[in-house]
């Protein structure tokens, strides 16, 4: 099939493309993808794959996979701690949940994953980037945009745009070809997982009738075989972020799966969500974020502590913005870089200890501690407390209900003619 007619000015026309950078997972659509581009372009190909903490993932047999599939050079990036530093603590302070529902983690790796493309290109000698993604989701906005914004003198392809198989087709041509996959049609299942979180979609999940069927799930205990007991985990925070686990410190990117190894086992962090992608549609995604379900609410009670209530009020709103812009792949937009600031300057109080009780599916904060706590227990109880004059609330309410009780009387007035 010819491909479609240029429609940007960073999108490869075929003359363009001798050397291209692949993001390269070694799963269904980029192994196929491989052999397309050397037999569509007559192209080499430099096969990319970055390490975000997949769970699953064996780097040295998708290395190999590669070189096998034809694959001029094949590279292996280590960018766990970068991603955790750079994207996912960013996160953790925004509280980022798109759209009041899942946590953030798909569209926290893809800056990073394109800005590790420009990279290597540059290095490699290449002249285009080439991904997998397809064109009725979000990850080609993220990519593209990125690669546009940081080198627009590179040209990108994406093959599963073009070619416009369906997962089927492409199942039938990686057989063809010879192409190990571990996708069939009885288990279509697109996957996306990182550090932060999995992602399944397709299949079955489409179909919003039907409930997600249990293969789906790959991290998470169900939570109907979680544990009978709960139990409890202790974060402490310092500067916004979780610096340790039950008394034990380590950095965050160690952090992260030693929550989620606890989050795993006593069912928690399944989402099963209806959200609408950047390109308008509507679509449902089953998530598996067991970390991320369990720090950021610790996080959000501690930041609730130690904020006042006009700053509790607001941040949720500027919390809502910044997840829309990370979403939609506007990761440099000024903005996002403004949202930023703000973050960072509340998040230098958020500091203390939180226990997160776990069970079957839950995730409750049951204590909280700060030493920067708005929280005074004395002011606080019901009981008598000399520091905190009961009878001048009298006063106060007749000021501060003032002009709210001029306006009903006026309107009252008014309607009576």
């Amino acid at each position: 099939m010819p491909p479609a007619p240029k429609t940007a000015q960073y999108l490869a026309e075929p003359h363009e493309v001798h050397r291209v950078v692949l993001l390269y997972s070694g799963g269904l659509d980029t192994s196929v993808m491989l052999k397309w581009i050397q037999d569509e372009y007559d192209a080499e190909v430099v096969a990319l794959c970055v390490n975000l903490g997949q769970p699953e993932d064996d780097f040295t047999e998708i290395l190999d996979k590669a070189i096998d599939l034809g694959a001029v050079e094949s590279l292996v990036i280590d960018a766990r701690e970068e991603f955790a530093r750079d994207y996912v603590a960013p996160a953790i302070k925004a509280n980022a949940r798109y759209q009041g529902g899942y946590p953030l983690f798909t569209s926290l790796g893809r800056p990073l994953i394109a800005k590790l493309a420009v990279q290597e290109a540059r290095r490699h000698g290449c002249d285009t980037i080439a991904h997998g993604c397809t064109g009725k989701g979000n990850d080609q906005v993220r990519i593209e945009a990125t690669i546009a914004t940081l080198a627009p003198e590179l040209k990108v392809i994406a093959p599963v745009r073009e070619w416009q198989m369906g997962r089927d087709e492409e199942i039938a041509y990686a057989h063809e070809h010879g192409i190990p996959v571990s996708s069939s049609v009885e288990r279509p299942y697109s996957i996306d997982d990182n550090l932060w979180g999995r992602s399944s979609e397709g299949g079955v999940i489409e179909d919003l009738t039907k409930p997600v069927p249990d293969d789906v799930f790959q991290l998470v205990t169900p939570p109907t075989q979680a544990p009978d007991a709960p139990e409890d985990v202790v974060l402490a925070f310092r500067e916004g972020l979780p610096v340790s686990l039950n008394g034990v410190e380590m950095p965050l990117h160690e952090i992260i799966p030693a929550v989620a190894e606890h989050a795993c086992r006593n069912g928690v962090g399944i989402l099963d969500h209806i959200e609408d992608r950047v390109v308008g549609l509507k679509v449902r995604d089953v998530y598996e974020v067991p970390a991320a379900t369990v720090i950021l609410e610790a996080h959000r009670e501690l930041e609730k502590l130690v904020c006042t209530g006009r700053e509790n009020a607001l941040k949720p709103n500027l919390d809502a913005a910044w997840a829309q812009l990370v979403y939609e792949g506007l990761w440099y937009e000024p903005l996002l870089r403004d949202l930023n600031a703000f973050m960072d300057h509340v998040n230098r109080k958020v500091e203390g200890t939180v226990t997160v009780r776990l069970y079957k599916g839950s995730a409750t904060v049951v204590t909280r501690d700060s030493p920067l706590a708005l929280y005074d227990r004395t002011l606080a109880t019901f009981d008598a407390d000399p520091s905190f004059s009961q009878n001048a609330s009298p006063g106060f309410i007749e000021l501060f209900s003032l002009q709210s009780r001029m306006a009903h009387q006026i309107a009252e007035a008014r309607d009576r003619g």
